[in-house]
């Protein structure tokens, strides 16, 4: 999220609050019923049987040879040797090194003895702990601390399973699943990430639950990403709680059919200490749940309470600033029904901006609910119970529950995806590189923009420095090395970054999907 989303209402000014106050004079739409009472029949052949049973189609088969990996050895060695369907066992110790799995079918698990943690340790100078490309990856039972970049990170690898996991202050995002079909992330913690704890991008099918996430700047986001479930998860004290949205300029266009329920989504006021010169680090404190141009959305029976800012969000492109607009995604958010929750002490003590909307809107009180740009077809199922602003135009709900659908996990494990060695380049650019690189504004990093203009037609000299870099610039952090990468992958991914158009985007068919 850091290279995405920016201050979530704080784009929001007067200008704003004039065109809202318009809104709010406009007709009242509770009486036109919205969705009807089978929008959420079972569309994924599961039952309520399937809740005890979420990992029947992703993961590793463990059916291989099992290799014990003890202190003072290697993990990655471990992988090097390992086949598919093979276990990779982790016992108590602590473990500085990145592992990089690009292999289908492996199980890496720790082993828990007498409370004691496989742990491992970047010791703030290794990017990453785990990274994956393969398929059907189990990722469980380690205690990941103190790296720079990512701690459990999928790069378009399917019926990945990542749970049990204890993440704890490591970089800019904890678990990040990335262009990936068919996944679980459950029973972890996560806490002290500068970004997004749990961040699921450009996958569809991925199903949340059961997570405690505090202390961060993000606690879940879905993003542009579709058929998602986020339920039974604890999301507290972060600066912001769970989000779904569309990030202009990815390959993936979309976000719909997301379904947030069953949470405790309680005192997300934590101060934003995203990285300087982030669009996180412009989030405000106090905001529950944020809808950004995402479709389809439904909030279900949370609790959402004691978040100072607002409750929920529901807002579009064209209410932020500085964010890059795209023509091939709608700027929107549509169809988002806010059924029964229990909202309370939401909006105690609101953003400037907030305050602005109110005093325009002759409204006093607290605030649970505020959409801000055009929403349509969206609804609430019970207009009224909740204290809210700018939903004038929302229907009401034809419908009361999302309970018949159990999750959106396949039946069976989905195929892999088969990338050439170019589009694997694609692959990591987006999943290593544009978390500090974004085409034309600052970041953590310097723009593909301005890199473009040093290396130009110099693609090794990309790789030369990537596998060891120099702090050349006094105001921007040293850059981890990416050594653990193969020099075919780094050669691939500085070749996309000096090839990538004005967008930051090769409209490649590979990853458009349109599910």
């Amino acid at each position: 999220m850091g290279k995405k989303i920016i201050s979530a209402i704080a784009a929001v000014g007067l200008l704003a609050a004039g065109v809202y106050l318009g809104s709010q004079l406009g007709s009242d739409n509770s009486a036109t019923i919205v969705g009807g009472a089978d929008r959420y029949a079972q569309k994924s052949g599961a039952t309520s049987a399937a809740v005890g049973s979420l990992a029947k189609s992703v993961g590793a088969s463990g059916k291989g040879q099992v290799h014990a990996v003890r202190d003072g050895e290697s993990i990655q060695a471990a992988v090097q040797k390992a086949q598919p369907g093979d276990v990779i066992q982790v016992y108590p110790g602590t473990y500085k090194e990145t592992v990089y799995i690009d292999k289908d079918d492996i199980l890496l698990s720790g082993v828990i003895v007498d409370g004691q943690w496989p742990t491992m340790e970047g010791g703030q100078k290794l990017n990453d702990a785990v990274l994956y490309s393969g398929n059907n990856i189990t990722v469980e039972n380690l205690h990941i601390t103190h790296y720079k970049g990512n701690a459990i990170m999928g790069q378009a690898g399917n019926n990945f399973l990542i749970r049990n996991n204890r993440v704890i202050d490591t970089g800019v995002y904890g678990i990040f699943p990335q262009l990936g079909k068919n996944g679980l992330v459950s029973n972890n913690v996560l806490s002290g990430i500068e970004d997004a704890a749990i961040y699921i991008g450009m996958c569809d099918n991925v199903h949340v639950n059961n997570n405690e996430v505090f202390a961060n700047v993000a606690g879940i986001e879905i993003e542009n990403s579709r058929h998602s479930i986020v339920e039974n998860n604890k999301v507290y004290n972060n600066t912001g709680g769970i989000l779904a949205f569309i990030t202009p300029g990815l390959p993936i266009k979309t976000t719909f059919d997301v379904i947030i329920r069953n949470n405790f989504i309680t005192d997300n006021n934590h101060p934003n200490f995203g990285a300087p010169g982030s669009i996180v680090s412009g989030v405000p404190a106090g905001t529950g749940i944020i809808v950004m141009a995402a479709d389809e959305v439904t909030i279900e029976n949370n609790i959402i309470s004691g978040n100072q800012n607002v409750g929920i969000v529901i807002t579009d492109h064209d209410s932020f600033a500085n964010i890059t607009k795209d023509p091939d995604s709608d700027p929107h958010s549509d169809k988002v029904s806010i059924l029964n929750n229990l909202m309370f002490n939401n909006g105690a003590e609101p953003i400037d901006e907030i305050k602005a909307l109110k005093i325009a809107s002759l409204t006093s009180g607290t605030v649970d609910i505020i959409s801000v740009g055009t929403s349509r077809d969206s609804c609430l199922l019970n207009p009224g119970q909740y204290p809210s602003l700018g939903t004038k135009s929302f229907g009401t709900c034809g419908f009361s529950t999302t309970a018949d659908t159990v999750t959106y996990l396949l039946p069976e494990p989905v195929a892999p995806r088969e990338f050439k060695l170019e589009e694997k380049g694609k692959m990591v650019y987006y999943g290593v590189c544009a978390g500090c690189h974004a085409y034309n504004m600052r970041m953590i990093g310097p723009p593909v923009e301005t890199i473009q203009a040093l290396y130009m037609d110099n693609p090794q000299g990309i790789v030369d420095y990537i596998s060891n870099p120099t702090k050349k610039r006094d105001d921007y952090p040293a850059m981890p090395k990416q050594d653990y990468l193969s020099p075919e992958i780094r050669r691939a991914a500085a070749e996309f970054m000096l090839n990538t158009d004005s967008k930051g985007v090769f409209h490649d068919p590979a990853l458009n999907q349109q599910q």
